[in-house]
């Protein structure tokens, strides 16, 4: 499997973890010239930018530890840009969810959700 459709599978079971906590996806894959967004869901008076990062074990270090200072701020950037399209009550949180995948698509996932991850 590709490293792209790794990533969208990811992505997926990120989703899945979310919406059986009651968060509703507003948008996925969220792109602009400033970054992207892996999702945006809500929940509550929260709205939750999340980005995911899927890796098979945390041998070489944990997942979060691959959104770097960089990628923070592109995330935050292209939050910022969302937020003044969407206008919205809620409360922004940076979110970052772990989904290690030991057998890749054909096996169990373990996920690990960091709320307020970063701001």
């Amino acid at each position: 499997m590709d490293k792209q459709s790794l990533g969208q599978f990811g992505e997926e079971q990120a989703a899945r973890y979310l919406r059986r906590r009651f968060y509703t996806i507003l948008a996925r894959n969220y792109r602009c010239r400033f970054g992207e967004i892996d999702l945006i869901a809500k929940r509550g008076g929260v709205l939750a930018f999340v980005e995911v990062k899927l890796r098979r074990d945390d041998a070489h270090g944990e997942a979060r530890e691959f959104v770097t200072a960089r990628k923070q701020q592109r995330v935050l950037a292209a939050a910022e840009l969302w937020l003044s399209q969407n206008e919205t009550a809620l409360q922004p949180r940076f979110d970052v969810i772990e989904v290690y995948a030991p057998r890749g698509t054909d096996g169990p996932v373990r996920i690990n959700h960091i709320e307020n991850a970063f701001m």
